[in-house]
């Protein structure tokens, strides 16, 4: 294995930067000098770590919606909208599924499509067909800073282009953007392409310009155990603290159960500073987000309100640095601006009623995140020992080995055996650990949570509880009892 977690070298990163580069045309316009010269004439406000360390500062949660269409004006139509309707403190750019997957010819053919139309015919922004100078215009237009949000397993020639263009802050990672979303892409590669991505942005600091890393915090999205999610963020934080990105935002996907979200927001940033300390990263500034409930919406519009104010109140109480807003049309497709700015309204209203409250030292918040920091730990440390010291190397044989697991994934890399479901609280538990490398306690703890369940609900404990509890919130419940 030729992967190592190891700071790229001025002469590697150049040879891998023209070959990127070269990828589509819009490439020839990336200048690095001139990318930070830019960035520098953008006011602090317009700069995502500023922001986020600010209201981290003060203890403040802000509110960010999703959102991308094919077109620059149209990108700045519709998030100049949700930064004043929908009061928006952080903007996104969805980039479109073309784009993702590097397809961009395909892309190409989405723009025409799109210009014809009068609106997009593409699910968010293809901004490495559209290039620097689009990108620039958005940052320059809008008010707040713009962070871009894809799922790319390989996002190189993505990152260049819209950092060039202006935008602070990138969302993913080598792990969270491939086993959550693709099948066969090798794990190597993407590790290997997002060193590349990580390495940009310690290039920018390096100039003085930071951009924030937010690796990809849900995951699938389905029933993820925080000791998973938690694992995958703070290994993709010690692979790009090696990179020299100095500003990271690691996240968590809402589960439901309120002690154990507000206990993951705090076992999240405890155990990431935790380890970049540990590992000779102390100048790492983390922050932290919640994502508001992943998983099946109601259709009904007023009960998918609830549920967006659900994850508004888990986000304040556990003082999440943000929060990502879903909309009250989410099990409807792609939401319209006027949905996705009453969701960010909503959950705008939750976190300023409860923006002087808090629940991190509550004393069972407390119990349950140090269960959580104590499963990371002997997944983290095992990663390590696997790795013989090497961080990427490690994640790949952990993969291999189900010492890392993530439920419900496509990709091959992931060996499938963990299997979640909830507690009779509606905490998410195991009820088959795979080959977590757990001690015994911990076994035994989520065996007899679940066996709590099966009593009272007097039913075996069994896959069918995983199923019900997947489909449970588009019903009106958290955990799928038997009825």
């Amino acid at each position: 294995m030729d992967l190592k977690n190891k700071k790229l070298s001025d002469d590697v990163f150049a040879s891998i930067q023209k070959e990127v580069l070269n990828q589509w045309p819009t490439g020839k316009d990336v200048d690095f000098n001139n990318a930070v010269d830019f960035h520098k004439s953008l006011p602090a406000k317009k700069n995502f770590a500023a922001k986020l360390a600010k209201a981290d500062k003060e203890g403040i949660t802000l509110i960010q919606p999703r959102a991308g269409v094919a077109l620059p004006e149209l990108v700045i139509e519709l998030l100049s909208y949700l930064e004043t309707e929908g009061e928006a403190d952080l903007l996104p750019t969805t980039i479109d599924s073309y784009t993702r997957l590097n397809r961009y010819a395909e892309a190409t053919t989405g723009i025409e499509e799109s210009k014809k139309m009068n609106r997009s015919m593409l699910n968010g922004f293809p901004a490495v067909n559209h290039g620097v100078d689009a990108c620039r215009k958005i940052a320059s237009t809008l008010k707040n800073p713009v962070q871009v949000r894809h799922g790319t397993p390989d996002a190189r020639l993505l990152a260049e282009i819209t950092f060039a263009g202006g935008y602070t802050s990138n969302e993913g990672g080598g792990i969270s953007y491939n086993i959550p979303y693709s099948k066969n892409y090798p794990l190597e590669k993407t590790l290997a392409d997002w060193m590349y991505c990580d390495r940009l942005l310690g290039k920018y600091a390096e100039a003085g310009v930071i951009i924030n890393k937010e690796p990809f915090g849900p995951l699938t999205g389905t029933l993820v155990p925080p000791c998973i999610s938690h694992s995958v963020a703070v290994i993709e934080s010690l692979l790009a603290a090696e990179q020299g990105i100095v500003d990271i935002t690691v996240g968590y996907g809402q589960c439901g159960n309120l002690i154990q979200d507000v206990a993951a927001i705090k076992s999240l940033r405890a155990i990431t500073e935790e380890y970049l300390e540990k590992f000779g990263y102390s100048n790492v500034k983390v922050t932290t987000v919640l994502h508001q409930w992943m998983g099946g919406f109601p259709q009904d519009e007023s009960k998918a309100f609830g549920v967006i104010s659900w994850g508004a109140a888990a986000a304040a109480l556990s003082k999440a640095t943000k929060v990502i807003v879903k909309t009250p049309h989410e099990a409807m497709g792609i939401p319209t601006k006027e949905a996705n700015a009453a969701g960010l309204k909503a959950t705008k209203q939750v976190v300023s009623m409860l923006k002087d409250q808090s629940m991190l030292h509550d004393p069972v918040v407390i119990a349950e995140s140090e269960t959580i920091m104590e499963e990371v730990r002997c997944i983290l440390d095992k990663t390590f020992e696997l790795g013989s010291g090497d961080w990427a190397v490690g994640t790949v044989r952990a993969f291999e080995a189900g010492v890392l697991d993530i439920p419900f994934a496509p990709s091959r890399n992931n060996l499938g055996k963990l299997l979640p479901a909830r507690d009779n609280t509606g905490a998410v538990r195991l009820l088959d650990c795979g080959n977590l490398p757990f001690t015994k306690e911990i076994i035994d703890f989520h065996r007899e949570r679940m066996d709590e369940r099966g009593k009272y609900e007097k039913r075996e404990v069994s896959f069918q509880m995983v199923v019900d509890d997947i489909y449970a919130i588009g019903k009106g419940h958290l955990v799928g009892r038997k009825h």
